[in-house]
C-alpha cells in the first residue's frame, strides 16, 4: 500500500514538474529569444533526415489501404470509391498519426538522447555555470524545430500515400488515372484537410514537449539515457494515440 501511494505522489510530482517545464519553455519561446540558425540546424536533422522513413512508411500505407479497399469494395460493384476512401482515411487520420509516431521513434528519441547524454555528461550545467539559460539555448531550437517541421512531413505523406493508392487503384482495380484523380480531388474539402493537419500541431507540441523534459532531466549515466530515452518514446506514442482521439471526438462534434 505504501509503495502504490508513493508511486502516486511521484508521478503527481513528476506530472507538475513536467507542466513546470513546459511553462518555462512558453516563456522563453514567447520572449522572442530565438537562436535561428540552430533551429534551422535542428529542422534539417528532425525534418530532412525523416523524410526517406516517411515516405517509405506513407507509400506502403497508402498501397495496402487501397489494395484492402479494392477486395472490399470490389465485392459490392463500388470499385470507383477507392480514391475517396483512401483520400480521406489518409488525411484525416492515418497519415497525421503514422507521421506522428515515426516522428516520435525517430527524431524525438534523438532530441531525447542528446539532451539526456548532454546532462548527465553535465554539459546542461555547464552552461548555467556560464550564466546562459539551457532551456533557450538547448530546447527551444529543438522544441520550434518540431513543430515547424511536423506539419511540413504529414503533408508530404499524405501526398505519397494518395500516390500509393493511385498506382493500386489504376494497375490492379483498373480505375482509369483521370476518373482516379478526380475523384480524389473532389472527395478532400477543406474540413477534411484541416481537421487532420489541426492534430499535427498538437502531436508536435506533446512530442516535443515529452522528448525534451525527458532528456532534459535523464539520469544515471549512460545506462540512463537508454532508459529515459525509451521512457520517451513510449510516452510520445500514448499520448499521440490519446489525444488522437479525444481532437478526433472534439472535430466530429463541431465539424462533422
Amino acid at each position: 500500500m505504501r509503495t502504490f501511494i508513493f508511486s502516486i505522489m511521484h508521478g503527481i510530482q513528476g506530472l507538475g514538474n513536467a507542466i513546470w517545464f513546459l511553462g518555462d519553455v512558453l516563456g522563453n519561446l514567447f520572449s522572442g529569444r530565438i537562436r535561428f540558425a540552430e533551429v534551422m540546424k535542428q529542422v534539417y536533422e528532425q525534418g530532412v533526415q525523416s523524410v526517406v522513413i516517411i515516405a517509405m512508411t506513407s507509400l506502403a500505407s497508402g498501397l495496402v489501404l487501397a489494395m484492402q479497399s479494392y477486395v472490399v469494395l470490389v465485392r459490392f460493384g463500388a470499385k470507383e470509391f477507392i480514391a475517396p476512401l483512401v483520400a480521406l482515411s489518409l488525411v484525416r487520420e492515418l497519415s497525421p498519426v503514422f507521421t506522428a509516431l515515426i516522428f516520435s521513434g525517430k527524431a524525438g528519441a534523438r532530441i531525447t538522447a542528446e539532451l539526456g547524454t548532454m546532462n548527465v555528461n553535465d554539459q546542461i550545467l555547464a552552461t548555467r555555470t556560464l550564466g546562459v539559460d539551457p532551456v533557450e539555448f538547448l530546447v527551444i531550437p529543438r522544441f520550434l524545430a518540431c513543430l515547424l517541421v511536423l506539419p511540413v512531413l504529414t503533408i508530404i505523406s499524405e501526398i505519397i500515400g494518395i500516390a500509393g493508392g493511385y498506382l493500386i487503384g489504376v494497375w490492379e482495380a483498373g480505375v482509369p488515372g483521370t476518373f482516379y484523380l478526380n475523384q480524389t480531388f473532389k472527395a478532400i474539402r477543406y474540413v477534411d484537410f484541416f481537421s487532420g493537419f489541426i492534430k499535427v500541431f498538437f502531436f508536435a507540441i506533446l512530442i516535443s514537449w515529452v522528448c525534451c523534459y525527458h532528456g532534459f532531466h535523464t539520469k544515471g549515466g549512460s545506462l540512463g539515457v537508454g532508459k529515459y530515452t525509451t521512457q520517451a518514446v513510449a510516452f510520445s506514442y500514448i499520448f499521440v494515440i490519446l489525444s488522437n482521439t479525444i481532437l478526433t471526438k472534439i472535430i466530429l462534434t463541431f465539424w462533422g
